[in-house]
């Protein structure tokens, strides 16, 4: 039998037995082989569970590429795609407004330059938006970078560094505002006490909406894109 093209052989000397594991982003699954196992038996596992990934990748959202026309959630408000090809154009400008996206190139595929432009807004609103939640409990941010990560939306160093998902810019605006609002709350807790979710939920501007799409929809939604 051969394995599914869904299927991604990761082989571990610190596994102790056999496990499937989705990656969104990918929209296959990890299957993690531990050090000495035989492949025969790796095949047997991954057809008894063949019907469940099955079921689990046909209930993932529909990907969305950035072409011309895709609709996307940017902050909280959707914009379409509005890509104009042109070889005279020497350089590729993208903009953005309340409706659309405006992507000027001579790239066939922009598809790139897009996700620059996006990671760029992610980081400016993600960066001012941490400042402003620090200064409300008298604490002050010492960098904010953008990464490309699979589940992990944001975190916090003892220094005061926050690292965040640039994805999160897909996330509706209160999930957006919640995982800052969450990280910023780090800076005064770096813990999750009691303490730390009462600053947490001071500091959400819709705490109960925001937290609850991250923990129900956020892996399945935020990798769709792109």
């Amino acid at each position: 039998m051969e394995l599914p093209e869904h299927i991604i052989v990761k082989h571990s000397t610190r596994a102790r037995r056999l496990a499937l594991r989705l990656d969104t982003k990918a929209r296959a699954f990890n299957l993690v082989v531990p050090k000495g196992m035989s492949m025969r038996r790796a095949r047997a596992f991954v057809e008894s569970h063949e019907e469940w990934m099955q079921e689990r990748l046909d209930a993932m959202p529909t990907s969305i590429q950035f072409i011309d026309g895709a609709s996307l959630p940017i902050l909280g408000k959707e914009r379409l795609i509005d890509i104009y090809y042109s070889e005279d154009i020497k350089r590729t400008s993208i903009a953005m407004d309340e409706h659309y996206i405006y992507v000027r190139t001579n790239k066939e595929d922009p598809s790139g330059r897009i996700i620059r432009f996006l990671k760029m807004l992610a980081k400016t609103e993600l960066e001012k938006l941490s400042r402003k939640k620090a200064a409300e409990i008298d604490k002050s941010v010492k960098s904010v970078t953008i990464r490309d990560t699979k589940s992990r939306w944001g975190s916090c160093s003892y220094d005061g560094k926050l690292s965040y998902s640039w994805r999160l810019i897909f996330a509706p605006y209160a999930s957006f505002d919640y995982v800052v609002a969450h990280e910023v709350a780090h800076l005064q807790h770096l813990d999750h006490s009691t303490a730390f979710w009462n600053v947490c939920r001071a500091l959400s501007e819709d705490y109960l909406n925001g937290h609850s799409w991250m923990q129900e929809h956020a892996s399945d939604e935020l990798m769709r894109y792109g």
